[in-house]
């Protein structure tokens, strides 16, 4: 009797796992509620590199395009400097506002690595390099003599969809390019006012 009484209980509890193990309704399910987050972030991912690519692409033609601009000119003056705000605002729009660090520098090169800062410009109209600091040049740049002018461009860039509430730090990447480029007449470009 005691036999009996022990093969109903196997089968009253075993009996429900065993069906339950072998049935499958409902996997769909419990398979989409594991990939789906994945895929939604791959795609979100995959927005956001695609944003800061072209974000990125807007900050090296903006940097490339005032340093080129200077370049041309023979001499240059305060005001024409505070124009290349609105050069590089052209440029980045739509991605970018105002805050951003712009700063344009005049340096004569003396050397194969070295140069020396005549004159320097940033956004807000402040000279970020004192004159006649010494800085450094890339080595591609070896005419002793030459006359360059180099751009700094940082852009803080906001990610649109990933981490919307955490902290600044966390949620906004500097998208920074620097460009040199060689004065196109004579041997210098002076800056009337810097």
């Amino acid at each position: 009797m005691e036999r009996s009484h022990g093969k109903t209980f196997v089968r009253r509890v075993l009996g429900p796992l065993s069906r339950l193990s072998r049935d499958r309704r409902g996997v769909g399910g419990v398979e989409f509620a594991i990939v789906a987050p994945l895929l939604i972030m791959a795609y979100i991912g995959a927005f956001e590199i695609s944003v800061g690519f072209t974000v990125l692409r807007k900050v090296a033609r903006a940097s490339s395009a005032v340093a080129d601009l200077v370049s041309q000119e023979p001499d240059v003056d305060t005001a024409f400097l505070d124009g290349m705000n609105d050069v590089t605002e052209s440029i980045l729009a739509p991605y970018s506002g105002t805050n951003y660090t712009l700063k344009i520098t005049g340096i004569q090169v003396t050397g194969t690595t070295t140069g020396t800062v005549l004159w320097s410009r940033d956004q807000d109209g402040g000279t970020p390099y004192p004159a006649n600091s010494t800085t450094a040049v890339p080595a591609e740049l070896e005419a002793v003599n030459a006359f360059v002018v180099r751009t700094e461009l940082v852009v803080p860039h906001d990610l649109l969809l990933f981490a919307p509430d955490l902290s600044s730090s966390v949620n906004t990447i500097d998208l920074s390019q620097t460009s040199y480029y060689r004065q196109r007449f004579g041997t210098t470009i002076e800056c009337s006012g810097c």
